[in-house]
């Protein structure tokens, strides 16, 4: 890795352990924006809630987001921080459908290690809770990726793909729907396809703009 890359990436570490002692779920992140939404009258027509790559959604295809289309991603997050965040940054805006994808954060170890079953657990809570609050749920599977750059070592695959195998099984049990963007992006060996992602894990605009129409399909059949 770069010298240069080497030193973001320790400032962006830094940055987010400084963030999780004052604020572990990042519950403020939002609440200005969620302040005007509720102020505004206007109920979304859905929030995408997630980590980063649903966070850099809004730069890798930003006509999708507006005052009807919410984004609550938040970069370097795992599923039990995602949670604690549910009923502020979805709950309380009364959207009709949340779209959630979360987990590789997880798998990566952020918050510590955690188990293929931990990760489902958090998830089923939120579907739990959205389907209490009449909130109807798009789930989605982890996007592919081999390694990352903070993890060069590490091979993700094996993983993602038993973390997809329960998720597309809690959204049968759960009767929600199951969205899964792999087919789209990955390469013949179940990582990444290199012109979709410059990193390995996120997409880049071509990655999102492959997404686009599966995802305009499943949210105009679960919205309406």
């Amino acid at each position: 890795m770069p010298p240069g890359a080497m030193a973001r990436l320790a400032g962006l570490q830094k940055a987010a352990l400084d963030q999780r002692a004052k604020d572990w779920p990042n519950l403020c992140r939002y609440q200005q924006e969620n302040a005007q939404v509720l102020a505004s009258g206007v109920r979304p027509k859905a929030v995408f809630l997630g980590d980063s790559i649903t966070e850099n959604w809004k730069l890798g295809d930003p006509s999708l987001f507006d005052a009807a289309t919410l984004n609550r991603g938040i970069g370097g997050q795992t599923t039990p921080q995602i949670l604690l965040r549910f009923y502020q940054d979805v709950v309380a805006l009364r959207p009709r459908v949340v779209h959630i994808m979360a987990g590789v954060n997880d798998i990566m170890g952020n918050t510590g290690p955690t188990s293929d079953q931990a990760i489902v657990d958090n998830i089923r809570a939120m579907i739990d809770i959205a389907k209490t609050n009449g909130i109807r749920v798009v789930l989605a599977a982890i996007t592919p990726s081999k390694t990352f750059i903070a993890r060069p070592n590490e091979d993700l695959r094996s993983r993602i793909a038993a973390v997809n195998s329960r998720l597309v099984q809690l959204a049968a049990q759960q009767r929600v729907t199951f969205i899964d963007y792999t087919p789209l992006l990955a390469d013949s060996e179940g990582a990444f396809a290199p012109a979709l992602a410059n990193d390995g894990l996120h997409p880049n605009r071509d990655g999102y703009a492959l997404m686009r129409p599966l995802l305009n399909k499943t949210l105009a059949r679960v919205a309406n």
